[in-house]
């Protein structure tokens, strides 16, 4: 049974950081296709960093390269993602993502992926 825990959510004020860890058990994520989702209230779904390989490709969204950085440990199986510079708009639940199969579909693209976290929630305030 696959189980993703994230934590590490928190408010925060806006140019601050924090630290969002996704804790995998039942999947090994040295070669699964992680990713970091968030929803904001009465927003879509979107999907904003991934990684494959241990790293070996990444993507973000353009909403968030250049603060946000998504990694992994894979001797703790847990997947992170520092984000910086953060802004009132990043304000949304985020969640974490996986899946063991490459699919036709966008790493974006929510219906993707097999497993998630129950999501932990970030505020930021102006």
């Amino acid at each position: 049974q696959v189980q993703l825990v994230e934590s590490g959510g928190g408010s925060v004020e806006a140019g601050g950081s924090l630290r969002l860890s996704c804790s995998a058990s039942g999947i090994t994520i040295d070669w699964a296709h992680m990713a970091w989702f968030r929803q904001a209230p009465g927003k879509e779904r979107e999907g904003i960093a991934f990684t494959y390989g241990s790293g070996s490709s990444i993507v973000y969204a353009d909403s968030v390269k250049g603060r946000f950085t998504i990694s992994q440990d894979n001797d703790k199986n847990t997947v992170y993602l520092q984000m910086s510079s953060l802004k009132p708009e990043d304000t949304a639940i985020y969640y974490c993502a996986a899946d063991n199969y490459a699919r036709s579909r966008s790493w974006s693209d929510p219906a993707r992926y097999d497993y998630w976290g129950q999501g932990t929630q970030v505020t930021v305030s102006s």
